[in-house]
């Protein structure tokens, strides 16, 4: 096809694609598919080769938001039978961050409920930080606290974060359909901020709240223009109990589509497949590591993933290879511009010249914790292999409830965390 061939000249060129052209990548046939699962594949690999970073998330207070993000388990109003517990110590967050690292996670992504931090809570989680630095040598911290004040993205930095995420979600002329106790200008406000404070932004978008191609465009593009460093791609979970529990607009086919339009838009950043992988893409999972270069290992907030071992035996089974500590996630001309974690190391491929302008350069907005999504993630996938063997499989279109499992170990509880 013409179509790709064009997006993966532009991608090896970080080119912006034309809108027409995005649009066109989501509206391709089923036959037309791997077609564009290669050629995006091409992009990936140029920037990125065969490594996939693992992320762990802690929730570090779960339940109890006073915002209204229509899509979120922890959202206020919500009915949602998740677990509600007020902030881990310092030390239970270092223990379950160990977890996660013990199973390959290189960063960690620190998650807490509600509007934003205050002062007080932005001590607590810059003394969590440092414990976790102190007793993991390497280890990657992303703070994941909400709408930010001025001044707090610094303190942050200054106990040692590396990195914060707060994802727009959706395009700016939805986003008040989603939202009604914080506006789109908010969002993108805090992702400013933590840009401007040196750390590493993240910002991403959910998908299959009912939007168009349209909305999908516009607010990949609009992420492009704000340069995060990572842009986790969640596909939502109707959670019983939220008011969006019916809406199941996914297959494994859009899904993959979606992967491939973030990554010709934004070639150079990190893609992350955040929440909602296991219940959207299910049995396709490997192909979107071909798209994305990033997941999270093992369960999200508020709800449970497939098997941390699990996901390591399907990165090994798909041909890829998981990032080291001592890798650099980003392409050479990224993280020479203070972008990359781990820019103390030297990247192993997709080197560009010093100075080139990144994904949507800074001369042109996670994970809002209340979103029940934090870093990234929604947290409503579902558990691998939670089908009995004798069930009957449900067509590709119906909703698939049956994978949706509420988190009931891990953080804020007294099981072992799966990772």
């Amino acid at each position: 096809m013409d179509l790709l061939n064009t997006l993966v000249d532009k991608g090896l060129r970080r080119e912006l694609p034309t809108r027409e052209e995005a649009l066109a990548v989501l509206a391709t046939s089923d036959d037309d598919l791997l077609d564009v699962v290669a050629a995006a594949g091409k992009v990936r690999r140029h920037w990125f080769g065969r490594r996939v970073k693992l992320n762990y998330l802690v929730n570090l207070k779960s339940g109890l938001c006073p915002e209204d993000c229509s899509y979120c388990s922890q959202r206020l109003g919500s009915k949602a039978d998740i677990l509600k517990y007020t902030w881990l110590k310092p030390d239970q967050a270092s223990e379950a961050a160990a977890a996660g690292l013990a199973g390959g996670a290189k960063r960690v992504c620190l998650v807490a409920s509600g509007r934003g931090p205050t002062d007080r809570d932005v001590d607590r989680v810059s003394e969590t930080i440092r414990t976790i630095k102190e007793q993991n040598e390497g280890v990657e911290v992303c703070a994941c606290l909400g709408l930010l004040s001025d001044g707090q993205a610094e303190r942050l930095r200054a106990a040692g974060a590396d990195a914060y995420n707060h994802n727009l979600n959706t395009s700016e002329s939805t986003y008040g359909d989603i939202t009604t106790t914080h506006t789109y200008a908010d969002r993108v406000d805090t992702v400013h901020k933590a840009h401007a404070a040196g750390l590493s932004a993240c910002s991403g978008l959910i998908a299959g709240m009912g939007e168009s191609d349209e909305d999908l465009v516009d607010v990949v593009y609009s992420l492009r223009e704000l340069d995060p460093d990572s842009v986790p791609v969640n596909f939502l979970i109707p959670f019983e109990g939220t008011p969006l529990a019916k809406e199941w607009n996914l297959t494994p086919q859009r899904c993959l589509r979606i992967l491939a339009m973030v990554r010709f838009v934004c070639p150079d950043v990190e893609v992350r497949i955040a929440g909602g992988r296991e219940v959207h893409l299910r049995s396709m999972q490997p192909l979107a590591l071909h798209l994305a270069n990033s997941i999270f290992l093992g369960d999200y907030l508020t709800s449970e993933g497939q098997a941390g071992k699990a996901d390591l035996e399907m990165i090994a089974d798909a041909g890829f290879e998981v990032e080291g500590a001592d890798q650099v996630t980003l392409p050479q001309h990224r993280a020479a511009a203070g972008g990359g974690c781990g820019s103390h190391a030297a990247a192993a491929d997709g080197t560009a010249p010093e100075g080139a302008a990144g994904c949507g350069s800074h001369e042109g907005a996670g994970c809002g914790p209340h979103e029940g999504a934090g870093c990234g993630s929604h947290g409503g996938s579902g558990v691998c292999g939670s089908v009995p063997a004798t069930a009957a499989e449900p067509k590709t279109n119906e909703p698939r409830t049956d994978l949706v499992a509420v988190r009931r170990r891990g953080a804020g509880t007294d099981l072992a965390p799966n990772a």
